[in-house]
This record gives structure tokens, sequence and C-alpha cells, in this order.
């Protein structure tokens, strides 16, 4: 665990946001910097069969140490941060023995991390948080889970007695604008499943995520004299807030929560002539998912009889609810499980209120749950995360490793030997 912190801490300080209107893989230049360094450092643990692809999907192998053939797993993590808030020129603090009071993040800024706020932070007193300084995100999302498997990889190769399968590792761009498993190559990494070191909080066990779509309103509005504009202006702002007003006002991330969907609507913008809205649609049911697609195209078409033919709406399917495809191979989510539990870890199983690679993995063919990383209050200034949790996900990884060693496979599947 030694290198761990230090291991974190450089990765964080290389900034890696994606741009989700970049049309290349990568979606930014600045993402290769850190996928070399993390080719030349499997490399340097050990690893083999290291490669990296011309998108810089990264793929490393751990070889078998057993004399018996058990199934192969995977490990998974992304190395861009959120385009929400800048990553650029990330300066951490280190809190060491937190005392359960007010952090002050930035004291020119008057930036606070508190309990009274986030409420999480009280489960932490005693231990050594990392934070941001109150002027980018941190990026423990998720270079924290990319520190954490390197870690766990360096541990099992210089711990030979430890016995595991093949173990096959994997750091994706472009997760945070939806697209991190868009060219993953499931055959070459020819893992039976994997799991994705995504999550927040010690003892994360996920394997449902929301159905996942975008949505682009483009609104044509005509321009005229406003003071000889009775029925000839059409003014795109006004059309926009209607549509908005159609909306279901509680269906909206601040008022929902657990399997609860939403409207998210994150960017608006528009003059007399033009206006566009841009949201996303999550919904863990599959029913209420298209069902809330269909009312978009619903109030378009509405308006677009009231106006005349002035919208314009494209929606586009991001990602679908992983648990379709985990519940078939549940034992899986059970190692995960028995690995936190012989660590007194207490197993946290709970819908994802997003997404992660390993939503569209599973239904690429490559099952894959989501474990903790150990972070919180991702995509902004507040965000940190604790040592202690980062060191409990190394062991979960080197669990899991181990578990999986007592499997045996038969016809492409596993059981307990």
């Amino acid at each position: 665990m030694d290198g761990l912190l230090a291991r974190f801490l450089e990765y964080v300080s290389i900034d890696t946001q994606s741009d989700p209107y970049s049309k290349s893989t990568p979606s930014t230049e600045k993402q290769w910097t850190l996928a070399k360094k993390l080719v030349m450092e499997l490399h340097q643990i050990g690893m083999q069969e290291v490669s990296i692809d011309e998108n810089a999907y990264i793929m490393a192998t751990l070889p078998s140490n057993l004399d018996k053939e058990v199934p192969t797993i995977g490990f998974i993590s992304h190395m861009d941060t959120s385009p929400d808030f800048t990553g650029r020129n990330v300066k951490p603090q280190i809190v060491k023995n937190y005392d359960g009071q007010d952090i002050i993040l930035n004291k020119s800024k008057d930036v606070v991390l508190s309990p009274s706020y986030f409420e999480d932070l009280e489960q932490y007193v005693g231990q050594t948080l990392i934070t941001t300084d109150g002027t980018t995100l941190l990026g423990a999302d998720d270079k924290a889970g990319i520190a954490e498997i390197v870690t766990a990889m360096e541990y099992l190769v210089q711990h030979p007695g430890i016995k595991h399968g093949p173990i096959r590792i994997a750091f994706t761009p472009d997760e945070e604008i939806g697209r991190g498993a868009h060219k993953f190559d499931v055959e070459k990494f020819g893992a039976d499943w994997a799991y994705t070191m995504d999550g927040s909080q010690v003892g994360e066990l996920e394997f449902e995520n929301f159905n996942a779509a975008s949505a682009k309103i483009k609104i044509e509005g005509k321009s005229v004299h406003p003071g000889y504009a009775k029925n000839k202006m059409v003014n795109a702002i006004g059309i926009a807030n209607e549509f908005l007003g159609l909306l279901p006002p509680r269906e909206v991330p601040e008022h929902t929560e657990g399997r609860e969907g939403y409207f998210h609507v994150h960017k608006l913008k528009g003059e007399i002539e033009h206006a566009e809205i841009e949201l996303i649609i999550r919904d863990h049911d599959a029913g209420h998912f298209d069902a809330r697609k269909e009312l978009l195209e619903d109030i378009s078409s509405k308006l677009n009889q009231k106006y005349g033919d002035c919208i314009q709406i494209i929606i586009e399917d991001q990602y679908r609810n992983m648990r379709e495809k985990v519940e078939p191979v549940f034992h899986i989510v059970e190692i995960a499980k028995e690995a936190m539990e012989s660590l007194n870890i207490e197993p946290l199983i709970k819908p994802i209120r997003g997404g992660t690679d390993g939503s569209q993995l599973s239904f690429m063919g490559l099952p894959c749950p989501n474990i903790f990383a150990g972070g919180h209050n991702f995509h902004g200034k507040y965000e940190y995360i604790p040592l202690e949790s980062m060191e409990k996900a190394v062991q979960v990884i080197v669990k899991i490793c181990e578990l999986t060693a007592t499997q045996i496979k038969s016809n492409g599947k596993s059981k307990k030997s």
C-alpha cells in the first residue's frame, strides 16, 4: 500500500478531461499523456501482454499461477475526467486524521467542505482524506480505480504465494461522455467477466444502472420588430420555455432517488430566431424509459402543431440497464460480495444512479458489475476520497482474484470447486 497514495496523486496531476463535442477517440489529446504513462508503469510492475491501441485503450495480463484452468477475470477503470468541471492544474490537499470539522478547501474563495452539508464525511473521522483545493475537481472518478487496480496487480506480482487465475486489466478513455466502451475489444480482452472499479463509498456493489438517452431539441423562430409582432413573431426562447414547462417538474435529479427516473436539462441557449435545449433521460425501468422518450416526442409534436413545425428533436440511446445481462451469471456478484464480507466490509448492493463502462460491456458480452473505488462528490470542487477506502478497494481486488481461483471452468461458465 505504500505506493498507493503517491500513485494516485501522480495520476490526478495529469489533466484528462474528455470532450463530448469531439469526434475523435480519445476525445482529447491530453488523455494520451496518462495512457502512455500507464503503459510504461504496467511494464515496470511486471504485467505481461501490455498493449495500447490507436484509440488509447490499454490492456494487460497477469498470468495464472495455478495448475488448473479457472475463469479469466478482468478489472476496468477509465482515464478521463468529467467535462462538467475543470481538471486542469489539480492541487490535491491531504487531511490527516480528519477531526470531523469543516475543511477549508480554499480560503480566498470561501470554499468549505462541511459535514453539515456533506454528511458522508462523518463516517471518515480519524482517516486520511484527499481533497481538492476548491478550484478543480479531484479526479478520483476514476483515477482512484486505476491506482487501485495497478496497486493490486503489483501486490500480486510481488506475492506469488497468493494463488489466482488469469487476470486481465483495462483502462479506457471517454467514459464520462458515454463512449468508454464504444471501441473496447471484448474478444481481445478475453475475460469471462469483469468488474469496473468505478463506484463511490466503501462497500458499493452494483449490477443495475439507468437506461440512458440524450435529447437535443432545436427550435426555429421568426424575428419581427416587437412593435409590429402580433401574429407574426415566433419567439424560439418562449417556445423553449413552454417545452420545459410541459415536463414533469418533480422528475429531475434534485427531487429523485433510488430507482426513480428523471429528465435533466443541462444546456439551454437561445435567441428569438433559434433556441436549443440539451437534456438527458434516465430510468431503471425499461418501460418507463421508453415512456419518457415518447413524452418528449409528444411535446414536440404538440408544439409543432401549435407553432408550425418549428421544432426538431434528436434522441439517441446511450446505454442500457446491465441487470438483464448480469442476473443470469449472478455468481460474479456473489464472489465480490464474499470478498467484501471476508474483509469485514459490509456490501452495499444498490442500483447505480448513473452508468459505467460496465453497462455497455455487459451488452457486448462481458458481464461487468461495478465495485466501489472510494470517492465522493464526483465532478466538482467538493470531491474527496479517503485513503483508507482506496486501500480497502485494493484488498477487495486481491480477494476476488483469490476467490476466483476456487472456481472451475465448465462449458464457458464457472462454479465453485
